[in-house]
């Protein structure tokens, strides 16, 4: 309109100044002129003829624009002219639209959204220059809609531990690092936490109420919503048939007589791409060419002298929208040769959007055979054989081409049988569902002339009439009109094709003015292109048009094509009653058409409804809100000899209210008849029997649903507010997918959309629909360009529609799949956003606003005591949870074990009485054996090193040595030197070289921590520890004095130091936990032989036995079982450094298999580089003698849940060599104990006795109970279930209890609680240089509150229950398997309840196959997705979706942040634990390098 933001008053502009504006607004569209251009040119031209009016919002002086319709994709039209303003209402003006879209958007100015992040690579077309650093001091601003600025950040490298014990508190506003949080990221977190407004959840208390159903909220009806309150309506009779009208018997009975008696009249003129009459074909060549293709498929294909086809079998006709003369041809030869006709698309490609359920169709059908021209054929794609290649899902064809030359002709005598009147099938129309299957109407001969016959009398064709026709010839309007009702009047019709109209869009108004055409067939969006293209076009005129038929009338938007058509052509002789929008479906074929006033149309009408009401489906006629309205047009009057009324939705077919919304269906007798082949929903559709409210049918007939959503108006006309197919419902509000793409459109289409092209569908996330938009951005759109355009839609649609977008995606120009004549393919285009093959450049995802039906968060219970809890050994009705493993007392002579009490003893004894009894081998790479050392051996040189350490490093009793050594026997040595001379060792991971950054703090920390008086190591790693690379890292001045031990002299030592006690500390064991902190723990004399005992009675380890270890030497089971095992049971170890495995995969297997070792220990990273990396290779490995069947126990060591599906894959992976399908089992060690449970198989004399103990058991737990600490059984497979695998068995002296993690009092065994150890193997305490005594009572001497209050228990912090088996252990009692959930410190806390990040992580792995790995943590109450994209960094994008779906839809919780990351971002410790926390940590200091960052609103 001229009269941006303001009306004009008086008289409309002169005709040169509205076409310079329309000018204007061409080049600004097209983009050869700026917007500030523009307005400056614009304001010249109005300058005076429009009162300066001040003070006026300077949003809505900005562009409006009309949304254009949605379907066809235009981009929307933009008002050329000014209407005067006395021709009607002004609130009917059709860009009203548009002015209620800025206006919303005025109100949302300030909002500020935090904009995801993109790394630079990301982003296509972006120059970096335009970005600007945020501004991290101003107050984070409010999201629920506005904008934020773009962050990029270089990647510093992560720290790798954090001091910081477990219990430490800091400040909130710094990380676990000590990261001081004004890092980019966090200020949007905070926007994001502002925009979501939440309160804080209260904290989780004692008990809960029970609800294992977390039944989703059902939306509540609002008790205000608008209800229908008019009374009911009845059947529209439309006029009658005329009679009188001589009727032509059939239509080629009609086309028979034009072809003999008017043969040179012209049928059908074809038009080239520079708009140039091809051919003219005539009435007489038309019937002549079809006779002789009728006779050339009845007489001359053969099959096995056969004929080929039959009369009523289904014919292929594959011609492109260029050549609707062959298309003619092919069609009515058919219907002479009594074939059925099935018009399809040309297949492009092999794999087209919707190709495949084309193909689906053609099977359904019969299809053998396929029509085509010469030139056609040429261009499909061939096989090698030159064939025409077989297209995916397509039946196998025989392709005929139909062009003059390959024709037989017919004897002269020769006459087709055809007798097309009656039921029988004429053609058959594809249709595309909403979910993308493609079904075929069927439509009859007597339906066929019915249609045309309605048509001739509601259009009032007459003999010899031009008619342009701009739509596809194929089906729908374009062949109803252009192809059939056309030969019945003899008419000419000028067929248009796309091409022509992309190249030159006033090409169909040229060919009016040219033939001076009587009617012309288009679309909105024809009608739309023409106006963007008329400048310069003086001599047009449409003074000639009787009628322009609008065909997709029934498109709510297409009202705004219309009027801004007529505003710019009612100069160029245009009437106003010439436009007639009309409706029709692939079903009901055409349903309503307006008239012009001289066939006895009444005059059109306009409707401005409230969208609100729309949504409840009720029509209220809106008066006082201006903003969400639908300005709809009439489509006219019913068709003659049709009955039509108007239908409930849902459930019976009862008529709808006067003013109600319904579907509109129709009886008579110009319907297709039926879905070829579907019975079903055949009756559904084509033989409805509509009611009134009594339940009486309302006629004698059935109708046909025709998909299309309206009301019948005054005057009996039909007014469409959309379609079934556009329908999305969410809660119980219906919006229509149209109305929300012009919502987008009007935005600002043209500056932003690249050739208007939206797709809206919805998905069913959660049991509701939910709203998808995706938008082609334009390709010079920046990245602000972009968010802000996002926002502003979320803005509008909320505002307009209030109902919110689930996800709003942008994909680059061209991309999305397109449909036949350019459309989107809408479905294609859905189930591509549903794989993740959509590949969008930019996502916003809003699930929060969105998604209203969650579960209502836990709540507390009222008071409960622990006291009505407990009754003797029962807990609320069921059995504390509590087991324990076998005594020692009865295992073992105790005089042994005195004499065994001390390591540095027992190694002494060894080497007295079995020197030469070898007890370790080490292996490199290659297999080779490096190092070995027998029992004689070791003991020299540990003497060696216990001189060293006393004389060189001058240390004495009790001083702490931190070994720094690579894996191997020197590490073993220098541990048991420092027993001999009473010093206590740490064992180290030395720093790796080529990491040394992250590496050597991690170093020099433990070795500071611990006090270390000394450092002990080889010469290679103390050069390193004083290279110039390591000063960088750290303080190199500060390290404790430095020993090498690789070349010591011989020497014995005095006397090997004895300890006064067993409680004396023997060792420190520090690790990293997975939540990052740095604990080390005490472990004495007495300690370190009852862990060494324990496993010996487990295992049965003795001398004779060979075990092979593939662990990291340096904490918890990994050391025990490398340095300490051997020595105390005399067995011999064959250690396999894991690190070696990354140059030689098969070494540990290669091992096993070599030294025939019955008993192996590796670690889950371990177990899944070989799963990995030889899950190809095991015929090579049979090959080179690999062969598993000795082993009967293979452990792995973990401080985690078992990981299932690893140790499952890897079972049945090398059962092909040998492994015994019951050999992997699992281990639970923590840090107060390094070895509860351990799961030998049957060994030795006990396997033929079968007392080892049972195999480990798995149960499947209801996934929703475990968020409540409850623990439910389930079947296996059923919905919601997890499978848990027993931890192994409890060692013989450790009791567990499960406790409740606040109230400390036992559990019972239906309860998820802590894991409680009590055993002589608990570690003393933390060594912090702290001195956490608190911490220290809370972990290693708790009580029970209630119950056993005596027994002091350490407190793992992990989370498990207990289950009693039906199986046996050893002494005859039933086995009792402890099954670990997770670590306690990990647990997530969202809505009341506690989730487990693996249960999570699992969930989002199996949403797309690019996601290599995946972790997730919490930040302010948000849930942070973690995920390593394996895949090109521009699909990274697909999984934003995805992501959150599957966390909605299995752990009802909203995904607040999803970061996208290279592989092997994810950091993982050496026992393959994932280190969430540090992970965290490196994301709020921005050290992630993340690939993207969408922040969910």
């Amino acid at each position: 309109m001229a009269d941006r933001g303001c009306p004009l008053e008086g008289a409309p502009l002169p005709v040169e100044v509205r076409e310079s504006l329309a000018e204007l607004e061409l080049e600004l569209s097209e983009g050869d002129i700026t917007q500030k251009g523009y307005e400056k040119k614009r304001a010249k031209l109005l300058a005076r003829y429009v009162p300066l009016i001040q003070g006026i919002d300077p949003s809505l002086q900005a562009e409006h624009r009309i949304p254009g319709p949605s379907q066809t994709t235009a981009m929307a039209p933009k008002q050329q002219k000014s209407r005067p303003t006395t021709s009607r209402d002004e609130r009917f003006r059709s860009d009203v639209h548009t002015e209620a879209v800025q206006a919303a958007l005025a109100k949302y100015k300030e909002r500020k959204m935090p904009m995801p992040s993109k790394r630079r690579s990301v982003l296509v077309h972006s120059s970096v220059e335009t970005y600007t650093p945020p501004d991290l001091h101003s107050a984070p601003p409010d999201v629920t809609t506005g904008l934020v600025e773009h962050s990029y950040f270089e990647r510093p490298q992560v720290a790798s531990v954090r001091s910081v014990p477990r219990g430490c508190s800091g400040s909130m506003l710094e990380t676990a690092d000590g990261v001081p949080v004004n890092s980019r990221v966090s200020s949007k977190i905070q926007q994001l936490l502002n925009t979501l407004k939440r309160p804080k959840r209260p904290p989780l208390k004692e008990f809960f109420v029970d609800d294992f159903e977390e039944l989703l909220e059902v939306q509540q009806p609002d008790p205000n919503q608008p209800k229908p309150e008019g009374s009911e309506t009845s059947v529209l009779r439309g006029e009658p048939l005329t009679a009188g009208v001589p009727r032509p018997p059939s239509l080629l009975a009609t086309l028979q007589r034009w072809g003999t008696t008017q043969p040179k009249s012209p049928c059908l003129t074809a038009l080239d791409t520079t708009g140039k009459a091809t051919y003219t074909l005539t009435y007489g060549k038309l019937w002549s060419r079809c006779l002789k293709l009728a006779y050339t498929l009845l007489n001359k294909l053969t099959n096995k002298n056969e004929p080929l086809l039959k009369p009523g079998d289904r014919v292929a006709l594959v011609f492109p929208n260029s050549d609707p003369v062959m298309f003619m041809v092919a069609f009515y030869g058919c219907l002479l040769a009594e074939l059925v006709p099935v018009p399809i698309e040309v297949p492009l490609t092999r794999k087209d959007a919707g190709s495949q359920q084309v193909g689906f169709l053609l099977g359904s059908c019969g299809v053998s055979l396929a029509l085509t021209t010469d030139a056609c054929q040429k261009g499909l794609p061939k096989a090698q054989t030159g064939e025409v290649a077989a297209f995916k899902g397509w039946p196998p064809l025989s392709w005929l081409v139909i062009d003059g030359k390959h024709l037989a002709k017919p004897p002269k005598d020769w006459h087709p049988l055809a007798q097309d009147t009656g039921t029988g099938t004429a053609y058959i129309e594809y249709k595309t569902s909403k979910e993308g299957s493609t079904v075929g109407v069927t439509v009859s001969h007597a339906s066929l002339l019915a249609q045309c016959q309605a048509l001739t009398q509601a259009c009032g064709y007459s003999e010899a009439e031009t008619l342009t026709n701009v739509l596809d010839f194929k089906r729908d309007a374009g062949l109803w009109h252009g192809v059939l009702t056309s030969v019945m009047n003899r008419m000419h019709v000028v067929s248009v094709p796309y091409a022509l109209m992309k190249a030159n869009p006033l090409s169909w108004i040229q060919k009016v003015c040219y033939y001076k055409a009587r009617a012309a067939l288009v679309k909105s969006r024809d009608m739309h292109w023409s106006l963007l293209a008329q400048r310069g076009q003086r001599d047009v005129s449409l003074s000639s048009l009787r009628m322009l038929i609008v065909a997709d009338g029934a498109n709510p938007w297409s009202i705004s094509s219309c009027d801004a058509f007529l505003n710019v052509f009612q100069s160029r002789g245009l009437r106003p009653e010439v436009i007639c929008p009309c409706a029709s479906s692939p079903e009901a074929l055409t349903v309503a058409i307006r008239r012009p006033p001289d066939l006895g149309g009444p005059p059109p009408r306009k409707a401005v409804l409230s969208m609100n009401g729309l949504s409840y489906g009720v029509i209220r006629v809106d008066t006082e809100e201006k903003l969400s309205v639908l300005t709809v047009q009439d489509v006219g009057q019913v068709m003659p000899g049709a009955n039509v009324c108007v239908v409930k939705l849902e459930g019976t077919p009862y008529l709808c209210k006067t003013d109600e919304v319904g579907e509109i269906c129709v009886n008579s007798s110009a319907t297709g008849t039926a879905y070829y082949g579907l019975l079903g929903i055949t009756k559904n559709v084509f033989e409805t029997v509509p009611v009134t409210a009594g339940g009486s049918p309302v006629f004698d007939r059935p109708f046909t649903r025709t998909g299309l959503l309206g009301f019948i108006g005054p005057d009996n006309l039909v007014f469409i507010v959309g379609k079934l197919d556009g329908l999305m419902v969410t809660g119980v509000r219906r919006h229509n997918a149209d109305d929300v793409v012009a919502t987008a459109l009007a935005v600002e289409p043209m500056k932003f959309v690249y050739r208007g092209r939206i797709a809206v569908f919805s998905v069913t996330v959660l049991h509701d629909d939910r709203i998808v938009l995706v938008a082609e951005q334009r390709p010079d759109a920046s990245e602000e360009d972009s968010f802000q355009w996002m926002s502003r839609v979320l803005q509008a649609i909320d505002s307009i529609h209030q109902v919110g977008v689930y996800c709003l995606a942008l994909v680059p120009a061209n991309t999305l799949p397109k449909a036949p004549l350019g459309g989107i393919h809408i479905s294609e285009t859905k189930q591509r956003f549903l794989e993740g093959t959509l590949h969008p450049c930019n996502v916003l995802m809003c699930p929060h606003t969105c998604v209203t039906n969650l579960p209502k968060p836990r709540q507390k219970q009222p008071e409960v005591g622990p006291a009505s809890m407990i009754v003797g050994n029962l807990v609320a009705g069921k059995r504390i949870a509590q087991a324990s493993g076998r005594e020692l007392a009865h295992l073992e002579d105790s005089d042994q074990a005195r004499k065994f009490l001390f390591l540095a003893d027992v190694l002494q004894w060894r080497a007295h009485t079995t020197p030469d009894h070898p007890l370790f081998l080490l292996l490199n790479a290659k297999g080779t054996v490096t190092s070995t050392a027998t029992c004689i051996q070791l003991h020299k040189r540990a003497e060696r090193v216990a001189a060293a350490l006393m004389e060189k490093g001058r240390l004495s009793v009790g001083d702490h040595v931190a070994l720094v050594y690579p894996p191997g026997v020197d590490l073993i040595a220098a541990f048991y030197g420092c027993l001999y001379c009473g010093c206590v060792p740490v064992t180290v991971r030395p720093p790796h070289p080529q990491n040394l950054g992250t590496t050597l703090p991690t170093v020099k920390m433990i070795v500071e921590v611990s006090k270390s008086a000394c450092v002990l190591t080889t010469q290679a790693v103390t050069r390193l520890l004083r290279s110039k690379e390591a000063a960088a890292a750290v303080d190199i001045r500060t390290w404790p004095t430095i020993l090498d031990t690789d070349d010591i002299p011989k020497k014995k030592v005095a006397s090997i130091f004895r300890p006064p006690s067993p409680d004396v500390l023997a060792y420190l064991d520090f690790s990293v936990s997975t939540t990052g902190i740095l604990a080390g723990v005490k472990m004495s004399h007495a300690a370190t032989s009852a862990l060494c005992r324990s496993i010996k009675l487990q295992c049965e380890l003795y001398p004779s036995r060979q075990i092979a270890i593939c662990l990291d030497p340096y904490c918890g089971l990994g050391f025990a079982l490398w340095c300490l095992c051997s020595v105390y049971s005399g067995h011999q170890s064959v250690l396999v450094p894991p690190l070696e495995l990354e140059s030689n995969v098969s070494l540990w297997l290669s091992a096993v298999s070599q030294y025939k070792a019955r008993v192996t220990f590796c670690s889950y990273s371990v177990m899944e580089m070989c799963t990995k990396g030889l899950g190809a290779q095991t015929g090579v490995l049979r090959m080179k003698g690999v062969n598993l069947s000795c082993v009967r126990t293979c452990m792995v060591v973990a401080e985690e849940r078992p990981r299932i599906a690893l140790t499952q894959s890897f079972s049945k992976l090398f059962k092909d060599l040998g492994l015994p399908a019951r050999a992997v089992s699992t281990t639970f060690g923590c840090r107060v104990n390094v070895a509860i449970c351990l799961q030998p198989n049957r060994l030795g004399k006990l396997a033929e006795q079968g007392t080892a103990g049972p195999d480990p058991t798995t149960v499947y737990v209801d996934m929703r109970a475990l968020r409540h600490d409850r623990v439910r059984l389930v079947e296996r497979g059923s919905p919601h279930s997890l499978p848990l695998m027993e931890s192994g068995k409890i060692l013989p002296g450790v009791k567990v209890i499960i406790a409740h993690t606040e109230t400390k009092g036992p559990l019972g065994d239906s309860h998820l609680g802590e894991i409680w150890v009590s055993s002589p193997h608990n570690a003393t305490g933390y060594y912090t240089v702290y001195g956490e005594e608190a911490l220290h009572a809370d972990h290693f001497s708790a009580r029970l509150s209630f119950g056993d209050t005596q027994t002091i228990w350490a407190r793992t912090g992990y989370l498990g229950f207990l289950r009693r088996t039906e199986l046996t252990d050893a002494s005859g009692g039933r086995h009792d398997a402890l099954y670990v959930v997770g670590s306690l410190d990990e647990t997530l806390e969202l809505r009341g309840m506690r989730y487990h990040p693996i249960d999570i992580e699992t969930s989002v792995i199996r949403a797309h196959r690019s996601i290599a790995e995946c972790a997730v943590f919490t930040w302010t109450n948000l849930l942070v997705v973690v995920v390593e994209l394996d895949g090109l960094e521009q699909d990274a994008l697909d999984l934003v979706a995805l992501v959150t779906n599957v966390v909605l839809e299995e752990h009802y919780l909203v995904v607040g942040v999803v970061v996208i990351v290279d592989p092997g971002v994810i950091p993982i410790n050496s026992r393959g634990e994932k280190q969430r926390m540090h992970l965290r940590d490196g994301f709020l200091a921005d050290q992630l390098d993340p690939i993207y960052v969408a922040y969910n609103m």
